[in-house]
This record gives structure tokens, C-alpha cells and sequence, in this order.
């Protein structure tokens, strides 16, 4: 099942953006889930909590569910 989540301004990082969707609890465990699990951004796997997401792109965290970035 697919979530739409939404954000303000323009993008988002990766790592806050882990954070609003409920996936991690902090920021600071940005680094380490991304080093642990498999997180793919519009189908390639990404491990940069700083990469800006933007409206309709596509986060899939593995296990957990399907995010699309809405403005």
C-alpha cells in the first residue's frame, strides 16, 4: 500500500523525511537505518540521508511500505 506524505517547500531530505514518515524515530538514526536496510528512491537504492526528495517522487522502504512525496 502506497502513502502519500505530505511535505513544505520546495524538497525534503532523505533522512527528515524518514522521520515525518514515521520510519525512524530521530533524525540521528538516519545514517545507521539507511547502512542497515535496503531504501530505494524513484527504484535505486539510496544511503544519502542528505538526498533531496521532491514532490512525486517514490521512497520504498523495504518490510515497511511504499512513500510518495506530495506538495
Amino acid at each position: 500500500m502506497k502513502r502519500m506524505i505530505q511535505i513544505k517547500g520546495e524538497y525534503i531530505t532523505l533522512g527528515q523525511f524518514l522521520k515525518l514518515a514515521d520510519v525512524i524515530q530521530t533524525g540521528g538514526m538516519a545514517k545507521w537505518f539507511l547502512q542497515e536496510h535496503e531504501v530505494l528512491v524513484n527504484s535505486e537504492r539510496e544511503q544519502r540521508r542528505g538526498r533531496k526528495l521532491r514532490d512525486g517522487d517514490i521512497v520504498e522502504v523495504k518490510e515497511i511500505g511504499i512513500f510518495i512525496v506530495k506538495n
